[in-house]
């Protein structure tokens, strides 16, 4: 399969030797974009496969989890075997509705599974259970803020449709490319496959369109949404046409792209690819295809043409009923979503924090929900705001750690928030002593100096917790904070000498 492929990338249709030059030649772009691009109007649309975090696969009872050794997640089920029949898992239903309604969408009460049929060695059954022409959800909208440095603004985004479907395995390629090996861990695992509309204009929306959906399904907890698992997997669709036409251009697919950045550096590519084509009088030469985006050099390359729709032959599943939800169950699972990232930006907002903090502090569920509890418990909105997008956020970064594993808790954070504010302490005080590592500094330093006292503690004298506490507040000059002592030093007195 590889070397099948590099040999088609090279196959391109020879291009004049101006052309040929400039499509060589990435960074070039930006003196394209200067002089044809502003006649031409790009039209995107993307893609999404979001693989689900249920304990097993969508048909069948196996795990799975990333990383495990090849064909150790498999049965008979997931492998196609003849006679095995698959069975759905309601989890795979749940996770689609939330996604279904958090995108604005309409849901189908009564929907049916399909059989997509193609071949290809990692599709051990020879079709794929999909949905065809009743997805569960369909005509939504997904609403952006652009990050501030790439001139802000809000952009809404239609929703063509999600539906329910299997992943194939995976290919794992020799090193000299003559053969290839296939893994069925993957097969069967569940996914929810989301369209959008063609409603993107230039690579930064699409990047942040994609973003926007990982936050989403990690705020619902749907799906890790990482991208160099597999976990989330974007393929673009970009046309371009002529300011002023209706008409939508060639279609070109690409694949590939394994980081938001590189989306939007694909895409980039592509359209200044397909304008420069239209001012040469090539636009012909733009065909209906799957092109692989190449990182190492920058560009796209032709990876083979694009099949259509009558190629797969669906037909519904015959071993699968369809399926058919209550009102009552979906009203449940509404009331079950939480807050999500759009409307907790609008909140933010109106608390008086600018848009770049709000991104900022939004981007991440667990960062935002400590700044609600330390909201919460008294703090200041901005100090607080202050707080996390500074000194904790700086060093969560050095530690290499998540706000969820940081020893400090809200509550405590806004105890020091208070302590500063009414002149308790000053802020310079209030960072050395909320900081985790300079308290674990002064706990190492009395435990140091004091071995008798350890061990005796480690032998069962555990009131003497508080004789190693009250010489490291007398370090601190009583300033440590009591509990954020407190959690550090019974982790060091309780861990193996």
């Amino acid at each position: 399969m590889k070397s099948t492929q590099s040999q088609t990338a090279t196959q391109e249709k020879p291009a004049s030797p101006e052309v040929k030059n400039t499509l060589s030649h990435p960074a070039n772009f930006k003196t394209i974009d200067e002089k044809i691009l502003k006649d031409y109007e790009a039209v995107i649309g993307i893609e999404t496969h979001v693989q689900l975090s249920t304990l097993t696969k969508a048909f069948c009872s196996c795990a799975y989890s990333y990383g495990t050794p090849p064909n150790t997640t498999v049965c008979p089920v997931c492998m196609g075997l003849p006679g095995a029949l698959p069975v759905l898992n309601s989890k795979v239903i749940e996770f689609a509705l939330k996604l279904g309604l958090a995108l604005n969408c309409k849901l189908s009460l009564n929907s049916k599974f399909d059989r997509k049929q193609y071949f290809y060695p990692d599709l051990p059954k020879g079709y794929q259970i999909s949905q065809f022409d009743v997805p569960i959800a369909s005509g939504g909208y997904i609403d952006v803020d652009l990050p501030v440095e790439f001139g802000g603004g809000h952009r809404r985004f239609g929703i063509t449709r999600v539906h329910m479907e299997e992943d194939a395995g995976k290919l794992m390629h020799s090193e000299s490319g003559s053969f290839s090996e296939v893994d069925l861990n993957r097969a069967g695992v569940p996914l929810l496959e989301i369209v959008s509309e063609p409603d993107m204009r230039t690579g930064i929306e699409a990047a942040e369109y994609g973003a926007e959906l990982q936050r989403l399904v990690r705020y619902l907890g749907v799906s890790n949404g990482n991208m160099q698992e597999g976990s989330l997997r974007c393929d673009v669709n970009v046309s371009i046409r002529p300011i002023g036409q209706s008409k939508f251009g060639t279609k070109v697919e690409i694949k590939n792209v394994n980081s938001f950045s590189a989306v939007s550096r694909a895409i980039d590519f592509e359209i200044s690819r397909q304008a420069l084509l239209y001012s040469q009088g090539r636009e012909d030469e733009i065909v209906q295809e799957t092109r692989q985006w190449e990182e190492g050099v920058q560009k796209t390359v032709t990876m083979r043409k694009k099949e259509g729709l009558a190629d797969y032959r669906y037909f519904p599943e015959p071993d699968l009923p369809g399926v058919t939800l209550t009102q009552e169950y979906v009203d449940n699972v509404c009331s079950s979503l939480p807050e999500l990232p759009e409307t907790k930006r609008r909140r933010y907002e109106n608390m008086g924090l600018s848009m770049q903090d709000v991104l900022f502090l939004t981007n991440d569920i667990d960062v935002a929900e400590f700044l609600d509890a330390t909201i919460a418990n008294g703090a200041e909105v901005k100090l607080a705001a202050n707080w996390i997008m500074g000194d904790i956020a700086a060093y969560l970064k050095n530690e290499k750690l998540t706000i969820r594993e940081v020893k400090l808790t809200p509550q405590e954070l806004s105890e020091l928030i208070g302590s500063i504010k009414g002149g308790t302490i000053s802020g310079k005080i209030g960072k050395q002593i909320a900081d985790p590592a300079e308290i674990e500094k002064m706990i190492d330093k009395v435990l140091s100096e004091n071995p008798k006292q350890l061990e005796q503690y480690r032998s069962g004298k555990t009131k003497l917790q508080g004789f190693f506490a009250g010489q490291i507040m007398k370090l601190s000059k009583g300033k440590a904070n009591p509990g954020l002592l407190n959690k550090i030093l019974l982790e060091k007195l309780n861990a193996k000498s």
